[in-house]
């Protein structure tokens, strides 16, 4: 193969476009729309208040702190619902694993799929660095809605590159995505240029990406759930050394051969068709409702409807068809031994057996004790998972962007129940006026679940009013959300 290379151009090459436009729109772009900020506002608060509720379980929190114990420092970066004081590459991480641990922060849907928040991670650790440093030496800290632009670019970024560009299909993991948006938000929030910033995102598109064995069987597991905040401390790194003047590499995507492209996209181009500005987070899907993988999200409120008929049934089921899309399919219809929690939550029909058994679909019923009753497996065995051609259409469609979902109970009595057909979840922009109440009581129980009464009112009070929260100097919400 090497023989086939042929003679390499020596001279330095003009920068891959895609570079220099994240790079010219991280650092001069200038965000204007109110909705993307009141968005963006749900989406800060939706976020931390996942990352509270993982807090809960030890497989997480044996992650959190600092590499080693001890390696803490007094203005080091606070960690929501602890009492880390950590560096800020370490410090995105422990962000970064706790939002994400569940599964339950905000998704995006296109060729790839991803959670655009997981970069709060990386967000939140340098907002919150930086704002300490500035005030140490007598400067303005960041506000709020200076971290809001930043998650609404962040955002744009990491959807902007999946619309078109399905790395999931030859075998990479969409934690890519946050790794380059971290990388290029992070450079630009700590003073980066144009040339530091693009510099920076090379060297994200040159460590390559992530296998995603470790999200499909027969590997499923845990790492899913820090893989993301493994990203977004790595494009904290990153950025760190663009800064200290470590050089770029202007063909990382398209150098023959040796690029991004033809060593891990099998030679398909990245491409982008659309400029950078708020879409993804005006048009960004909220998890309200259920700790689940976004494509079963309406299978579950379809089971949900179910329950009160099926509970008393449930031994007289011969057959549940599920109905999806192609995604959905591929990703999440799963039959066979589930190992774990991480195996558990990416199983349409596990989703589906677990409302139409208990009425609910918390975190908890991923742990063993309650995977461990054998009615479970025995409607996953009575469900056949179909792919219907318009939801997987209308998944795709710009103006529609549906995650549509269907289940029906059929009976050893011939009987059936009614076919529940979802196409838009709770968390869908087509349902805002529905599901933002829904949302904020999802944050203030997560709250209460790790802080005090006084400082749960506190916070409460901020978001209620968004010019108050936009203009609340960053080091305050942190101080808030400490122990």
């Amino acid at each position: 193969m090497m023989e086939n290379m042929g003679i390499l151009e020596a001279k330095r090459a003009e920068f891959d476009s895609l570079l220099t436009e994240i790079a010219h729109y991280v650092t001069q772009e200038k965000i204007t729309s109110d909705l993307a900020y009141e968005t963006a506002k749900y989406c800060f608060m939706d976020t931390l208040g996942c990352g509270l509720l993982a807090l809960a379980f030890p497989q997480c929190t044996k992650l959190l702190g600092p590499v080693v114990d001890g390696a803490e420092f007094n203005e080091g970066v606070r960690v929501p619902g602890t009492s880390y004081k950590l560096e800020p590459e370490r410090g995105a991480f422990n962000i970064g694993a706790m939002v994400r641990w569940l599964d339950f922060n905000d998704t995006w849907l296109a060729a790839e799929w991803g959670h655009p928040s997981d970069n709060l991670g990386a967000i939140y650790a340098i907002a919150d660095y930086l704002s300490r440093k500035n005030i140490k030496e007598r400067k303005d800290g960041l506000l709020l809605k200076e971290v809001l632009e930043c998650m609404i670019k962040a955002h744009e970024i990491q959807g902007v590159l999946a619309l078109e560009n399905s790395f999931n299909s030859v075998g990479l993991d969409h934690v890519l995505l946050v790794r380059i948006a971290s990388t290029a938000v992070s450079c630009a929030m700590l003073g980066g240029n144009l040339e530091e910033v693009r510099n920076a995102i090379s060297l994200a598109f040159v460590d390559g990406c992530s296998l995603r064995t470790y999200r499909h069987a027969p590997n499923t597991g845990s790492r899913k759930s820090w893989a993301a905040g493994d990203a977004s401390a790595r494009g904290v790194n990153l950025a760190l050394k663009a800064l200290k003047g470590e050089m770029g590499y202007p063909t990382a995507l398209s150098a023959k051969f040796w690029g991004f492209e033809d060593v891990n996209m099998k030679g398909k181009k990245v491409i982008v068709k659309q400029k950078f500005g708020s879409y993804v987070m005006e048009n960004v899907l909220f998890k309200i409702s259920f700790p689940a993988e976004f494509h079963a999200q309406t299978a579950v409120e379809c089971a949900l409807k179910l329950h009160g008929e099926a509970k008393h049934r449930l031994h007289e089921i011969e057959k549940i068809i599920i109905t999806t899309q192609e995604s959905g399919h591929r990703i999440i219809n799963k039959v066979g031994e589930l190992a774990n929690p991480a195996d558990r939550d990416h199983c349409i029909q596990y989703m589906v057996a677990i409302p139409l058994i208990y009425g609910e679909l918390q975190a908890k019923h991923y742990e063993d004790d309650i995977a461990a009753n054998p009615l479970i497996d025995e409607l996953r065995a009575k469900m056949v998972v179909e792919v219907d051609d318009r939801y997987t259409r209308e998944y795709l469609e710009s103006d529609k962007r549906s995650i549509a979902n269907a289940v029906q109970i059929f009976y050893k009595d011939g009987t059936k129940s009614e076919k529940i057909e979802i196409d838009y979840p709770v968390g869908h922009k087509r349902r805002r006026t529905e599901g933002i109440p829904l949302l904020i009581n999802k944050f203030h129980n997560a709250l209460a679940t790790r802080l005090s009464p006084k400082k749960c009112e506190q916070i409460k009070a901020i978001f209620a009013d968004s010019e108050k929260a936009y203009n609340t100097p960053f080091v305050k919400i942190s101080e808030l959300f400490a122990l």
